[in-house]
């Protein structure tokens, strides 16, 4: 095996923000065997819940101890994010400042909106074969007690930045996609 030189974040940034464009924003700079390391920017455009599967794993030691294996780090190199998630039967927003980390538990929904001129770092466990990701759009109707799913995509991840965009521009672009099965209410585009 051998291994990688050292990356110049802010150097790589001055070559490359170009990579960083909407509506997903971001760009892979590692993908290793078992996590992935993405560069993203900001602003975003968009406005589904990313789920990754959990998958509890047993460690293979004399404990036999399970771990959660699909959580995601957060790293907010310049700027501040908003991560929106469904904690429970409740939508929660968490602030992410720069200089800040953040640990997401696996299965947690959850929407990172991204600011204009604002990069982060995220890092997340590669998806096993046997794995599936979804994106879900909420009704954000004052008339649902808790949240209500309009519409979930479930796939297999091998490469988010690409898998996201046709999905993200489907919902878009189709508004009978976005009419809430339950209060006929048309949710928002982005």
């Amino acid at each position: 095996m051998s291994l990688l030189p050292p990356l110049n974040f802010p150097k790589w940034l001055s070559e490359n923000s170009h990579l960083l464009r909407p509506p997903v924003n971001n760009f892979c700079l590692y993908a290793g065997q078992d996590h992935i390391v993405m560069a993203v920017g900001g602003p975003n455009e968009r406005n589904d819940y990313h789920i990754n599967e959990t998958e509890v794993r047993r460690l293979h030691n004399h404990l036999n101890v399970p771990f959660i294996s699909d959580q995601e780090w957060f790293y907010q190199y310049k700027g501040t994010m908003l991560l929106k998630v469904v904690d429970g039967n409740e939508f929660r927003d968490i602030h992410i400042n720069e200089g800040e980390m953040f640990l997401l538990p696996g299965n947690t929904p959850h929407n990172p909106v991204r600011f204009s001129d604002t990069i982060g770092i995220v890092i997340e466990r590669t998806r096993p074969e046997a794995s599936f990701d979804r994106l879900r759009w909420y009704c954000r109707s004052e008339v649902h007690k808790e949240p209500t799913i309009i519409r979930e995509e479930v796939f297999h991840v091998t490469d988010l930045g690409t898998q996201l965009k046709p999905l993200i521009r489907n919902w878009i672009e189709n508004s009978d996609l976005r009419k809430c099965p339950q209060c006929g209410e048309v949710a928002a585009a982005k």
